[in-house]
């Protein structure tokens, strides 16, 4: 897929990949075996039809290939760009066995945005209303997906929010370069046409408590607020001026748009030596961003090697391209502070691998007598995030673990009949599709109990 150059996306915030035009979809989409058994379904968390909806692109049926996508997925445009198909669809394909695996992401990408630049977006059937009303609290990826499946059986359903506008990390911690909000705004309008309702800055558990809902007239729940409390480095220093965690830093430039400064009030300060630290997909974001909004050098520190590191190949290679500096193998051990408060310094210490631990990657231990300095007047701190408890707190008899995420079984039932969850305050941070395929899982037990409790 055709690209903007580095040098020229790094002063903007426009969208890197350009995307399929109609003869590359189509070329890309003729290398489809049509398996008899396909495994790229099995690879996909929603089980979309993939080889469905490849063969209608095939023979330039881009209505039905859309139309066959949306069965199970609702957010074909969000997920064409920001899935690991890589790791997903992609890595079951059988052609990626002797070279490359079908485009599968991209291919999916082609015939959502063939749809809205064509304007055929249409409503997806649904059952008649049955009037019986379902809250979803978030509108991420999670709640997006629950509230449209429960929609188009016929339920009332509305999202809670907490924030000012819709779809949860899509919104606030996606830079625009890799998912543009107006593809967010779009995809939500599907929901609209469900006739979803949607309740911006509704902070369940301080506006609203779900016994307050109940008395609404909700007779199920759908838990969906993702884990987006950032963990905090126990360093010396953490507390400097231009020291700040990657959900601050993305929160104010996506949601709050300050990439736009001053044409939306929402300034943000960035240094001129920029230092990351994580090796994640947020710290591959944070550091891109940095570039784009003016850092003369981005530095990204990660304790682990670059095999280990779990940012997705396309936003580490893409980062690369872009110059940032990575130094794989280092730990920060303190920040340094000059006499007016200004982080200007990050010690660190080199590291090496040992035996594997819980995650399965090699354990970083320290290398005496390794310790250097970074010069450095910004450190965004991107090593990951834990559940909120703001929610669960307003809820003592919902059990959770001892991470503070909710308690569910397969399906998505917690300890409480009419309370479900799925997404990332029951597994902790992962993917989009992920959260997505937990969200249907939800929707199908909230209907079964709903269905028992007439």
């Amino acid at each position: 897929m055709k690209e903007q150059d580095p040098k020229e996306r790094i002063k903007n915030f426009e969208e890197v990949p350009f995307g399929y035009s109609e003869e590359e979809a189509i070329l890309e989409a003729e290398r489809c075996l049509q398996c008899a058994k396909p495994l790229c379904i099995k690879g996909c968390p929603v089980d979309v039809d993939i080889p469905e909806f490849i063969g209608h692109i095939k023979e330039r049926e881009f209505r039905q290939a859309i139309d066959s996508i949306k069965e199970k997925n609702i957010l074909p445009a969000i997920c064409g760009r920001v899935c690991p198909q890589e790791i997903q669809c992609e890595n079951q394909c059988v052609l990626g066995r002797k070279g490359d695996p079908i485009a599968i992401g991209s291919l999916e990408r082609f015939v959502a945005d063939w749809e809205r630049e064509n304007q055929l977006k249409a409503c997806p059937e649904c059952k008649p209303p049955n009037n019986i009303k379902v809250a979803v609290v978030g509108s991420g990826p999670a709640g997006l997906t629950c509230a449209a499946d429960l929609a188009k059986l016929g339920y009332d359903v509305t999202i809670f929010e907490a924030f000012h506008a819709p779809g949860g990390v899509l919104m606030y911690g996606i830079p625009e370069f890799r998912l543009p909000k107006e593809i967010v705004m779009d995809e939500v309008e599907t929901l609209e046409m469900l006739s979803v309702k949607l309740r911006y800055n509704a902070v369940i558990g301080k506006l609203f408590t779900l016994e307050d809902l109940r008395e609404m007239g909700f007779k199920a729940f759908f838990l969906g607020v993702g884990a987006g409390l950032p963990i905090i480095l126990k360093l010396p220093g953490t507390g400097l001026n231009g020291v700040l965690t990657a959900n601050e830093f993305l929160t104010r430039t996506n949601l709050m748009k300050a990439y736009k400064f001053p044409e939306y009030d929402t300034p943000i300060n960035v240094g001129k030596e920029v230092t990351v630290v994580g090796g994640g997909n947020v710290a591959m974001d944070s550091a891109r961003v940095a570039l784009r909004l003016g850092a003369k050098k981005v530095t990204v520190v990660y304790r682990r090697s670059e095999v280990e590191m779990p940012a997705r190949r396309a936003e580490y290679h893409h980062g690369k391209e872009e110059g940032i500096e990575f130094r794989f193998l280092t730990n920060p051990i303190r920040l340094i502070g000059d006499e007016e408060g200004n982080v200007v310094q990050m010690e660190v210490i080199n590291m090496e691998l040992g035996e594997p631990d819980d995650s399965g990657r090699r354990r970083p231990i320290p290398i005496k007598g390794s310790e250097h300095l970074i010069k450095t007047d910004m450190v965004i701190l991107a090593i990951g995030t834990r559940a909120n408890p703001l929610l669960t707190k307003s809820i003592p008899s919902l059990k959770l673990n001892k991470w503070g995420y909710i308690k569910t079984d397969e399906c998505g039932s917690t300890n409480l009949e009419d309370v479900f969850a799925g997404g990332d305050i029951v597994t902790g941070s992962a993917t989009v599709i992920s959260a997505m395929g937990a969200g249907r899982t939800a929707a199908t037990a909230i209907h079964h109990y709903l269905e028992n409790s007439k």
